[in-house]
């Protein structure tokens, strides 16, 4: 085998490698004393309402209380952010007040369909493009 043909085996071996990686991932071993493995969960709401003014605290509220609350029970936290993204529609870059909402949660289809509840209907009553998330493994404990 030539050093081409040694590359090229790698190469193409590797996708399948860190395939096998993403969908197989070692469980999160939390050291004693850090808690147990959870998924954060980081949402990203725009206040910025097209054809309006922004979202305002009443607004937020009630949806903190009819939408956030019953689908994240065992609690979230709420920061105010000020947020930049570009749009896909017309590739200018929008500033605008932004709710940054934490959460951890087991680690569970159950979570996430919770999560996507809470962007779906912040994105049809509030006619946004998108709910910005990131979303990670972690130690936690909450007593």
């Amino acid at each position: 085998m030539t050093k081409r043909d040694a590359f090229l085996a790698l190469l193409l071996g590797c996708p399948c490698f860190l395939t096998a990686c993403a969908l197989n991932p070692t469980p999160l071993s939390c050291p004693s004393g850090t808690g147990s493995p959870m998924r954060v969960f980081e949402l990203y709401f725009g206040r910025a309402i097209a054809g309006r003014g922004d979202l305002t605290d009443a607004e937020w509220n009630e949806f903190r209380d009819e939408v956030i609350a019953p689908n994240l029970g065992d609690g979230f936290t709420v920061l105010d952010g000020e947020g930049a993204w570009r749009s896909p529609q017309t590739q200018t870059t929008i500033r605008e007040s932004t709710k940054i909402l934490i959460t951890s949660m087991p680690d569970t289809a159950a979570s996430e369909i919770a999560i996507g509840h809470v962007r779906d209907a912040y994105k049809t009553e509030f006619r946004q493009i998108a709910v910005g998330m990131t979303s990670y493994v972690a130690c936690g404990s909450f007593y």
